[in-house]
């Protein structure tokens, strides 16, 4: 049988307790604090935490404080917002903690697996945490089990919490019940006595200007520049607008005191990744929630408008989609022929696509020529235009009226005239005069909008 010699060890680690109870030095002691919301009671806990644990570290012989890391209002299902939570772990990096105390593991972090992940990665730096609560220091043999199992149920208890703040959300919706952040929200503020939405005069008259300015035919970015321009101050109080800001003015229904609820869904409680609702989550529609800023048709005729843009494919021309065909009722689109010569057309989709359609190739000399008679004419007899216009509920009828005394003093081309000394046409006049082209086998038929014809 072979010699078997026991060799001591020489170098002792006292890796369960870290460097508790080390008399050379004093431990640095760091706290974490965190409340999950906003509320007075919660509150009121957050400033107790602060305090027992200043007072616990300031009264424990061999202890000095390393910090008080404190998150308030901050979730734990993800440590991505905990700004002190984070700054606490670099510090641990650095050096400048010996041992970190916390109230519970739900203090602590509510998501299982970034709770193993810390606490593992503080053991390697030698740093315990401990949890008061629960009576765990993380560097006792049994305590990753037992927090493995205490995390668990921390987790399961926050999507039970999440579960039952959803269910309350539904009920509110399924009551009508509308909540609105109204901070960056252009023309509305809250009520301080009812909590409802209120207008704001001045803010409203940008969103009516926006409103206005599209139907006249302006486009998103060169609304957003206008009203960079004018320093116009968006919903942020910013000078800085973007056409998607625009965009989104033109489409929220809340500006005609309406409400869409639960237009985004939370995918995971854990992430709380939210996404917009393609329709996989049930949503209510409230009507006549707060005062309306746009008339329901204005809005409505907005929504058309957006839509007719849309699937414009980004032509510009401000005829682009009211040109149509008599004989099979598609649009004329606008091509540039080079043979034999350059010159621009008109032709039919339906014809195009091979309906059967006979539609002829209308030159854009004709058209153009029938549009300036037609405006011309409306500009001629705007007094009864006007009046016809308002008796239909026709939406700014002020502003056509505006462009039309402009109209009557600029320099519109004569009938006749050759097409190189045309004045090209103001394309807000065109919008607010013109409905619906129609080209006919003999000649183009000219809508406006009081539903007077003008065959020319």
């Amino acid at each position: 049988m072979p010699n078997i010699r026991v060799i001591p060890p020489t170098v002792h680690h006292n890796h369960s307790s870290s460097r508790i109870g080390d008399a050379e030095k004093p431990i640095r002691v760091a706290a974490y604090c965190r409340v999950s919301t906003d509320s007075d009671e919660q509150a009121g806990s957050y400033e107790a935490q602060i305090e027992h644990y200043t007072n616990r570290i300031q009264s424990t012989a061999g202890w000095t404080s390393a910090g008080i890391y404190a998150d308030d209002g901050i979730s734990a299902t993800s440590m991505h917002k905990r700004e002190q939570f984070n700054k606490m772990i670099s510090d641990c990096h650095a050096g400048k903690i010996d041992l970190v105390i916390t109230k519970s593991i739900s203090r602590f972090a509510r998501n299982t697996v970034d709770c193993l992940k810390t606490i593992r990665e503080l053991k390697e730096l030698n740093i315990p945490v401990i949890f008061e609560k629960e009576n765990i220091n993380t560097m006792e043999s049994s305590g990753e089990l037992l927090i493995t199992i205490m995390a668990s149920l921390s987790q399961q208890e926050s999507q039970s919490i999440s579960q039952n703040v959803k269910m309350g959300i539904q009920y509110r919706f399924q009551q009508g019940k509308v909540r609105v952040n109204h901070s960056r929200f252009l023309g509305y503020t809250k009520d301080p006595t009812t909590g409802g939405l209120v207008i704001v005069d001045k803010e409203a008259a940008v969103v009516r200007r926006i409103y206005r300015d599209f139907l006249d035919g302006a486009g998103f970015a060169e609304i957003a520049h206008s009203l960079e321009t004018d320093f116009v101050p968006n919903g942020a109080g910013n000078l800085k607008w973007h056409p998607t800001n625009v965009k989104q003015i033109l489409s929220n229904e809340k500006y005609v005191g309406d409400a869409l609820l639960q237009k985004t869904v939370t995918t995971d409680f854990l992430s709380k990744r939210r996404i917009i609702n393609d329709g996989s989550v049930q949503q209510y529609y409230v009507e006549g929630d707060h005062p309306p800023i746009i008339p329901r048709e204005v809005y409505y005729a907005v929504q058309t408008e957006i839509a007719e843009r849309a699937g414009q494919r980004g032509a510009k021309h401000y005829l682009t989609g009211r040109v149509i065909c008599a004989e099979c009722g598609e649009i004329l689109t606008r091509h540039t022929w080079s043979v034999p010569y350059q010159h621009v057309v008109w032709r039919c989709t339906g014809r195009i696509d091979g309906n059967g359609c006979r539609c002829r190739t209308v030159q854009e000399e004709e058209i153009l020529s029938a549009t300036e008679r037609a405006v011309r004419w409306a500009v001629e007899n705007r007094k009864g235009f006007i009046e016809r216009l308002k008796a239909m509920g026709y939406f700014f009828p002020e502003r056509v009226e505006e462009m039309l005394e402009e109209a009557a003093f600029a320099a519109l081309p004569d009938p006749g005239e050759e097409e190189e000394a045309r004045v090209e046409l103001p394309e807000g006049l065109v919008r607010a005069l013109i409905g619906e082209i129609s080209v006919l086998e003999n000649g183009v038929d000219v809508q406006l909008r009081d539903c007077c014809r003008l065959y020319v």
